[in-house]
């Protein structure tokens, strides 16, 4: 397909995506489906242009004067696709399979600058209603979080050190240029690409069918290692998922203790059962799902709960950016209640003198210290324990600056850590 072409699927997706509220992943793959002649190529560089629209449609709308897919779509090509705006305007040739010429006001607008008073929620590109929040965790940082937020993201994978080193994989994957990732010991990172360049499919590669690695973002591999999961230790994993924490931990505890899978949805613990087998993992026991009779008769019985509460997903926007905007203000609230669920769940399980995890990929206060406050305020037997100390004890070296300011709780962010963005909070029980 020509450059051309590409844009004007890529209109087609954002009109999907925009008017009908569907999922960018849908709406590409429903395009793909119906569009049999595109090759692998061509779908990745439609992907590329719908994502990075995505990514940037505030910014985008104010420099386009709107924010209809093509005004997005043609703002995006010179990221996703590489063009220069002479360049964009010359293939608009009106083509049966391109696009029609460019209007004077489009082509003003792909060489408008933001200026540097721009509203906050235009120049870091969150929904204005999180204006709010985002000063509130950020303070001046605001628009650099916001923006990192905007960016493509890297292919993160953690080594399963059951089967392999990180030596082993980097040889493996090197191919795709791998290199370690900053803070994790068990981390693989391979670049996102620019332009229209397309992201490798690593797990399809013989690597992964053999279970040496697991895709994992480093925030969520930081956090099952700050977590501590020890050798011959009692673990519960309360939001299991499809269980990339739950494999991280069996792999750090050598196969040997226990770890208890649970979460309240079948379809989302599904996939856990394959996932374990492939890695090897030979120390966990899958619960049944939603059973939280089952549940309540393991009180007092672990060493570490590890509650990744579901969240508003914020910190992972990099990576679903049309989820950005599909989120809404009693989401926020939907959330919490959850969360403070599951919170109270968790207290009970732990042992005295055991140790909750809570973990949420969310940057918004209100999901995060907010929730360890509230949590302290019902179970004042709980602690926060310095993530300091467990920093140094499974990372080594100085924890880095937390991007909220505040000391005892980690919010990593692709700002200030390149990791998804991700709050940690470690608590421990009384005696």
């Amino acid at each position: 397909m020509k450059a051309g072409a590409r844009v004007r699927a890529a209109i087609e997706v954002l009109e999907d995506v925009v008017r009908q509220h569907r999922p960018a992943s849908t709406a590409l793959g429903d395009w793909g489906r119906s569009h049999r002649f595109a090759g692998s190529g061509d779908r990745a560089a439609i992907g590329n242009l719908v994502f990075d629209a995505l990514r940037h449609r505030n910014s985008f709308s104010w420099r386009m004067g709107g924010e209809t897919p093509r005004a997005l779509a043609l703002a995006a090509a010179h990221t996703a696709l590489g063009l220069s705006n002479d360049e964009l305007v010359a293939l608009a040739d009106g083509s049966d399979y391109g696009i029609t010429p460019l209007t004077e006001d489009e082509i003003a607008g792909l060489s408008r600058e933001l200026p540097a008073d721009a509203p906050l929620h235009i120049a870091a590109d969150i929904p204005e209603w999180l204006v709010s929040s985002f000063n509130g965790v950020f303070g001046e940082r605001a628009v650099e979080e916001g923006r990192a937020l905007s960016q493509r993201a890297p292919i993160d994978l953690r080594v399963n050190g059951l089967k392999a080193t990180r030596e082993k994989v980097l040889r493996a994957l090197s191919r795709f240029g791998a290199v370690p990732t900053p803070y994790s010991t068990h981390g693989v990172r391979i670049v996102a690409p620019s332009g229209a360049g397309k992201s490798p499919n690593v797990e399809a590669d013989t690597a992964h069918g053999k279970g040496w690695f697991e895709v994992q973002d480093e925030g969520s591999q930081i956090a099952s290692l700050i977590a501590g999961a020890a050798p011959r230790e009692q673990v519960l994993d309360l939001c299991a998922g499809a269980g990339g924490k739950t494999l991280a931990m069996a792999a750090g505890m050598q196969n040997t203790g226990q770890i208890y899978a649970y979460d309240s949805s079948r379809s989302q613990l599904r996939p856990i059962f394959e996932r374990l087998k492939r890695a090897g993992a030979r120390n966990v026991q899958v619960l049944e799902a939603g059973d939280q009779v089952a549940l309540g008769q393991l009180a007092d019985r672990f060493d570490l709960v590890v509650v990744d509460a579901p969240c508003t997903g914020s910190g992972t926007w990099r990576r679903r950016p049309d989820s950005k905007w599909r989120l809404k203000q009693e989401a926020v609230g939907n959330r919490i209640e959850e969360q403070r669920a599951v919170l109270q769940l968790a207290a009970p399980l732990v042992k005295p003198g055991g140790r909750l995890a809570y973990v949420t990929c969310s940057v918004l206060a209100e999901e995060n210290d907010d929730q360890i406050a509230w949590f302290q305020e019902q179970h004042p037997e709980f602690a926060v324990s310095p993530i300091a100390e467990y920093w140094a004890k499974s990372i080594g070296g100085a924890l880095p600056a937390s991007a909220d300011g505040k000391e005892g709780t980690l919010l990593l962010t692709p700002a200030l850590h390149g990791t998804d963005g991700f709050f940690i909070a470690m608590l421990k029980r009384g005696g």
